[in-house]
């Protein structure tokens, strides 16, 4: 079952080093433990922070970098690169008039990583 992802999120890229946490405003005024958080909390350096390095050879300082050292791939600095919202949600739970993010949504880079959600900021209690 799918967690309601909160400003304490842990996010992992494909071709990052690194996890990030997912940064989430309080504009949306709804509250679980943190603000909460929809598909559009998307924005690189607001929402998404660099995962370290990046080793996505479709990132064009990486493949600079790799070329320049005759074909050994060579990690530069994550920039992510997100443009498009995070890929399905909650369409039935609205938070600010956008679906919920859900802990299993996934968001693209144009860099060809995949970014997912490793840990949704809740945990499920049973009681």
């Amino acid at each position: 079952m799918a967690l309601l992802v909160t400003g304490t999120a842990i996010l992992s890229c494909s071709f990052g080093a690194a996890p990030t946490p997912l940064t989430v405003l309080p504009i949306n005024k709804v509250l679980v433990n943190m603000p909460a958080a929809n598909i559009m909390d998307n924005k690189p350096f607001l929402n998404i922070t660099p995962f370290g390095v990046c080793t996505s050879l479709a990132n064009p300082m990486v493949a600079a970098a790799t070329a320049a050292a005759l074909g050994v791939l060579i990690p530069m600095p994550c920039i992510p690169a997100t443009v498009a919202p995070w890929i399905v949600g909650k369409p039935t739970v609205l938070i600010g008039n956008m679906p919920a993010l859900t802990s299993d949504s996934k968001l693209m880079c144009m860099w060809a990583g995949c970014i997912s959600i490793s840990f949704a900021g809740q945990v499920k209690v049973s009681l």
